[in-house]
């Protein structure tokens, strides 16, 4: 079997096993698979009590991954994320207590209630996939990945992600509120196991996951598809409307993500769909609109659909 098509067999176990958790949610589930599969980050803007947490601690378990939960406060320090040294009697010297960002998956809960100078030590680990500390570097464990939420509609007492972190999360994405039948879905499944939380299995490890993303390096990217995302992108700067737009950190994470989901779907090559079915989660928390757009309810969704029906797609072959 291609490594390929263990990449998209391994993926329907992984969907189907998180599902048993997060109810009714298989298209954005799809998306947090396919950030992962991409080497990404995840941002999740949600309300509270919509699975986010479930979703990370969820497929932190299906892919075999180390979990660790950092909830941010006002009151939170860069070394209580990072660790510190620590003198030791008994040894006589400074020794390493590692932070909970020693982890292959960190769920970065409310990170927006944390101060500028804590979130950013979180840039060079996202960024560079280590830590710095005392003038020593430390490589994080492979794979590495932020899962990090926050409350889109409560801004007392919280500090706006910087443009140049939330650029260095791949993604954003929301779970939004489950249909009635689905939320009764909920409601039984609870029922019927009789504790709070489910039991999943283990789908895949670390090393099969490196190997998984190793993989999508053998998607074929046609240069017309390549003109494709480059053309999104540019037009998101040459709109009017946007005050500043995707950078090309924005473009790779097009190219990257688009790879994934094609082999997600069982092909080892990008069509135009791949790309349209990531650009809105890619492209939007990149983007920053004029002032004036604000009082006109116009998102930046709204302007990544407009682009999208505005750039010729290409004919490929």
């Amino acid at each position: 079997m291609k490594a390929l098509d263990t990449i998209a067999e391994n993926a329907q176990k992984i969907l189907d096993e998180v599902e048993k958790a997060v109810i009714g949610k298989r298209a954005v589930l799809e998306q947090v698979l396919i950030t992962v599969l991409a080497g990404g980050h995840i941002l999740f803007e949600d309300l509270p009590g919509l699975a986010k947490t479930l979703t990370a601690k969820s497929f932190a378990t299906v892919l075999g991954l180390e979990f660790k939960r950092i909830q941010f406060t006002p009151d939170l320090l860069p070394g209580d994320i990072t660790g510190t040294y620590i003198y030791e009697r008994h040894s006589g010297r400074f020794e390493l207590r590692p932070g909970p960002i020693f982890a292959n998956l960190i769920l970065a809960d409310e990170i927006n209630r944390a101060s500028p100078k804590t979130q950013a030590a979180l840039l060079e680990a996202m960024q560079e996939f280590q830590v710095t500390l005392e003038g020593q570097t430390l490589p994080l464990p492979q794979p590495f990945i932020v899962m990090a939420t926050q409350n889109p509609i409560e801004f007392e007492g919280t500090f706006p992600l910087p443009e140049a972190q939330l650029d260095r999360f791949m993604v954003r994405l929301s779970l939004g509120y489950p249909s009635s039948e689905q939320e009764q879905e909920i409601l039984r499944r609870r029922c019927e196991r009789g504790h709070d939380d489910p039991k999943l299995q283990k789908i895949v490890d670390a090393h099969e996951l490196l190997a998984m993303r190793q993989a999508l390096e053998t998607v074929f990217v046609h240069p017309d598809i390549e003109r494709y995302i480059v053309e999104l992108v540019q037009a998101t700067r040459a709109d009017g409307r946007v005050l500043v737009g995707a950078s090309p950190r924005g473009s790779l994470a097009l190219l990257k993500l688009s790879r994934a989901r094609a082999a997600l779907e069982g092909r080892d090559y990008v069509i135009p769909d791949d790309v349209k079915s990531v650009a809105h989660a890619a492209l939007a928390h990149r983007l920053i609109l004029q002032p004036e757009l604000w009082m006109k309810k116009l998102s930046e969704r709204d302007i990544v659909s407009e682009i999208l029906e505005r750039v010729p797609v290409p004919k490929v072959e």
